[in-house]
């Protein structure tokens, strides 16, 4: 078979315009990136915000693993058979982030026959959204600095400066550094460190604003430092609001592509979900819902993570009430939930894929307790036996949970159709939507009950450094928020080692940041860092480009 950019650059594009046009989309309301990629005017919102919503289907996985899941790939392979059948169907994604690209995980376009294309260009610079955020991040971090060095006006105090730099790569040499040397001249020498772009609070303002002005009114909140009697310094306080607003006038606009199967899709915002909250734009999310019948989106890693935020952050300020949740697995990813290498995949084992199967069920349990119905796509795999993927379907079943096999890696639109039939089943009943807790509850009973009802947690423990922050935050009254968990995407509990479905272990908490414009606040456990690292052969060494411009080894 063919690879997945062999597979892109043989695909049929129509050109945007048309794509846009069979949407409803007008000329004047398009902004074209070339012949195949848009952004879609803000303009448009006056004129369809009282369309009706479409159904809103969120697809999210188990836990992943090294075998692979293949979320994305069914997110896009489910609209294709959603349209397939006569449905009006949008598709919502993220935008990949060139870190992982150029590391282990590889691009976030979908896979095999079921991908959104131009691929090349969504995996790499696409329309500049990343580098838009990256540079109002970085102007914000020179404009504290520069602040300081011109005499200090808001008493800043430089050993509390909480705003970091960002870059749109994995750089482990960057996480910790000390910047101001050389001199007077050069600022004021103090320890800071670099995150990834996709952990930035501008990322997660550009996802949850809802306008432009609600852009502006967030940023305007931001917490960048202390003052030496600890005061919360802003981005008003700094008088920047407005700049860095405008440099958001183009990133603000959702990006319209398609499948190869020519399936509308925005792919708009692209925070992790373990660092981050996980979720593409509300502005493309609700614009979607008003231009489609139907609407597939997905939320980052598995349902512990990008699931969760989806339900308790994203709907809570966007007001979306969900139809169904589709939970991807895999029977290679079960069984190595369940203790088998992944050399060992290819062969039947009834008891690891049993043991690893609990990880499955912890996942349908956490979706049902948001009052929704839960339904299981298996990704298919020539390695599974009839006797494997039997055994997955009955006890999803026994669980109340639909379930249908999924070959749309391989068969594109055409091998989802009955997980397609599956969720036409469920977003057409009634279901009992509710978030897991209330934004007013302390903060430390908010973590608690994420723990206990998502991860399964006995306990939270918490370093002295997050007891005291928890307590400023909350005289300061930014308590009542929701909660960004940062959390390892490889177990429901924060030791990646913990595969399956551990049980009688405790989180730890070791940080409490705020993200006063984006509206929440983020708990880091364990040893999550928002600053990723390469691996030992990253997937850079494989990826090259021939004289006429044609890219092999990207994926």
């Amino acid at each position: 078979m063919k690879s997945d950019v062999e597979i892109a650059q043989s695909a049929c594009m129509k050109p945007v315009a048309q794509v846009a046009a069979e949407l409803g989309i007008a000329e004047e309301e398009l902004e074209l990136y070339g012949k195949y990629k848009g952004k879609v005017s803000l303009n448009i919102w006056e004129r369809i915000r009282h369309h009706p919503d479409g159904k809103l289907v969120l697809v999210t996985a188990i836990n992943p693993t090294p075998a692979g899941e293949g979320k994305t790939t069914t997110t896009v392979g489910l609209g294709d058979s959603l349209r397939r059948l006569g449905h009006k169907v949008m598709i919502a994604l993220r935008e990949p982030s060139l870190g992982p690209c150029f590391g282990v995980k590889g691009g976030a376009a979908g896979g095999g026959y079921a991908q959104i294309v131009p691929m090349e260009d969504i995996n790499l610079h696409f329309t500049g959204d990343l580098h838009a955020i990256t540079t109002a991040h970085n102007l914000l971090a020179a404009i504290i600095d520069n602040h300081i060095h011109h005499g200090n006006e808001l008493e800043i105090d430089p050993r509390r400066i909480t705003w970091r730099r960002v870059m749109d790569l994995n750089e482990r040499a960057l996480r910790q550094i000390v910047l101001g040397l050389g001199g007077k001249a050069n600022g004021v020498p103090r320890e800071s460190g670099f995150d990834i772009t996709v952990a930035s609070e501008m990322m997660a303002i550009l996802c949850l604003a809802s306008d432009l002005e609600d852009m502006k009114s967030r940023i305007a909140r931001i917490i960048v430092a202390y003052t030496f009697d600890n005061r919360p310094v802003t981005v008003a306080d700094l008088k920047v609001t407005g700049a860095l607003t405008l440099l958001f006038k183009d990133a603000i606009k959702p990006n319209l592509v398609q499948t190869l199967e020519n399936t509308p899709a925005f792919v708009h915002g692209g925070p992790f979900a373990n660092i981050a909250h996980g979720c593409n734009s509300i502005m493309a999310s609700k614009y979607a819902l008003k231009l489609a019948d139907i609407l597939v989106t997905e939320a980052g890693f598995g349902a512990d993570l990008g699931a969760e935020k989806f339900l308790d952050i994203k709907c809570r300020f966007a007001g979306f009430r969900p139809d169904a949740v589709v939970i991807v697995a895999t029977v290679r990813a079960l069984k190595m939930h369940g203790g088998v290498p992944k050399n060992e995949l290819a062969g039947e084992n009834p008891a690891a894929l049993a043991k690893g199967m609990a990880n499955l069920q912890k996942h349908i349990e956490n979706i049902q307790k948001f009052g929704l119905p839960a339904v299981v796509a298996i990704n298919a795999f020539p390695t599974d036996t009839k006797a494997e993927l039997s055994f997955v379907r009955e006890q999803c079943e026994a669980m109340n949970a639909a379930v249908a096999l999924s070959e749309v890696w391989a068969k594109g639109g055409a091998g989802g159709e009955e997980l397609a039939g599956k969720v036409l089943a469920a977003v057409n009943k009634p279901n009992q939507f509710r978030f897991l807790y209330e934004a007013t509850q302390p903060i430390k009973e908010k973590i608690a009950t994420i723990a206990r009802e998502i991860y399964g947690a006995d306990a939270v423990n918490y370093t002295p450094a997050a007891k005291k922050t928890i307590q400023e935050l909350t005289g300061l009254g930014f308590d009542k928020t929701p909660v960004c968990m940062a959390k390892t995407q490889y177990s429901l509990s924060d030791d990646m080692s913990k595969i399956g479905r551990p049980t009688g272990f405790a989180i730890t908490v070791r940080e409490v940041r705020v993200a006063a414009g984006a509206g929440f606040l983020v708990a880091i456990t364990g040893d999550i860092m928002t600053m990723p690292g390469l691996p030992k052969h990253p997937a850079a060494e494989r990826m090259d480009i021939d004289k006429n411009g044609r890219i092999v080894g990207l994926f």
